[in-house]
């Protein structure tokens, strides 16, 4: 195998697939990266045994051939050669070592046969549909904090995807909970994705495939099976297994009959909010809400290192009521307000409330309050 190309264009491949690559594996082969060259082009694969990525990117071929590569080592070097440099890769007799040379420098690396690297993008794809990655991007954004770190919740680990009926129409929804919080957005349901069947998208999947949307306005072919699924963005395909798993039925949390109504400034409230919340120790200590007709008090109390308290105008006609929320979940909230105005669905001290954005009804938050 010999090729050349450009740093910049072998600098941005790797700088997909590599991601994917863990740090430390019992399987060698899975710090590689698996280089084939063929016709112009040459393809570059990672993968961790759950998720595969594969970048295409021209070069110039002068001998067909495949091989792996060490990921992190061979990112690092085509990194650090200068803006503009050519790249001449050629594995000769030796199958065991391949040559990197660039200018004056070169450098001699071990590789793996290709016979052990591991194929995860086999099988066939069920259902096919189009995506814009500007309406993908936000159904990631909208719910991704959300997503459970907790590992024995497994089936909380990702986002769950599914066709929802509403209106005599189909929406394609997005979910994600950790169980304190649940963040929920829909979009009108794509063609050819009639009787998608309900899938969670794994926590992994969805930050590397987050960051392969760079051009909202482009078209993300998805194609997906029980078991995986398959996003294809320009010269990128990312491939993952899915979470095997139910997740649990969320729309059992999401409170209906919620009837104190309060309405804040959303970026107002973020910065209340952040400032009370400086002399928390930990972000999760409580801040506490204070509502009276026309007035939010914001509080919180850490014995370790103070208090702190703002009020906000806003508006609320209800009875008076007290409720804290986790800072860091408000926060975390907030930061997905877009618009002006925030409407609060609260009941009491103890029940789940509802956030919205006023005029947008495709995404809604629910937060479980905590004791002040």
């Amino acid at each position: 195998m010999r090729f050349t190309i450009e740093r910049a264009v072998l600098l941005k491949a790797l700088n997909h697939v590599q991601s994917v690559v863990e740090r430390r594996n019992t399987i060698p082969v899975l710090s590689n990266i698996l280089f084939r060259a063929e016709g112009e082009e040459i393809r570059l694969t990672a993968t961790d045994l759950d998720i595969e990525m594969v970048e295409t990117a021209t070069a110039d071929i002068a001998q067909p051939g495949a091989t792996t590569l060490p990921a992190h080592m061979m990112y690092d070097i085509v990194r650090k050669l200068p803006d503009g440099a050519q790249l001449e890769i050629e594995q000769g007799p030796d199958e065991t070592r391949l040559t990197v040379r660039s200018s004056r420098a070169q450098f001699s690396l071990q590789v793996l046969p290709v016979s052990e690297f591991p194929d995860l993008s086999s099988g066939d794809m069920t259902h096919k549909f189009t995506l814009g990655a500007g309406d993908l991007k936000r159904l990631i954004e909208k719910t991704r904090f959300a997503i459970s770190t907790e590992e024995t919740r497994y089936y909380l680990n990702g986002i769950y995807l599914h066709e929802v009926k509403a209106g005599g129409g189909s929406l394609l929804r997005a979910v994600a909970t950790d169980g304190h919080r649940l963040a929920q957005v829909q979009l009108e349901l794509p063609k050819g994705a009639e009787s998608l069947p309900g899938v969670i998208v794994p926590r992994k999947a969805v930050f590397e495939l987050h960051k392969l949307l760079e051009d909202e306005k482009a078209e993300i072919a998805v194609s997906l099976s029980q078991s995986k699924i398959r996003f294809e963005a320009g010269s990128v395909v990312l491939t993952s297994k899915l979470i095997d798993s139910t997740f649990p039925d969320y729309e059992r949390v999401i409170p209906k009959s919620n009837d104190k109504v309060l309405e804040v400034d959303c970026r107002l409230f973020a910065e209340a909010v952040d400032r009370v919340s400086t002399v928390s120790s930990e972000k999760g200590r409580a801040v506490k809400l204070a509502l009276e007709e026309g007035l939010l008090t914001l509080s919180v109390n850490n014995p370790d290192s103070g208090s702190a308290q703002e009020e906000l105008p806003v508006d609320y006609k209800a009875d008076a009521m007290e409720i804290g929320f986790n800072a860091k979940y408000l926060l975390d909230v907030a930061g997905q307000l877009e618009d002006e105005k925030a409407r609060f669905l609260l009941a009491d001290a103890g029940s789940p409330s509802l956030i919205q954005q006023i005029g947008d009804d495709t995404a809604l938050y629910v937060l479980m309050p905590m004791r002040v």
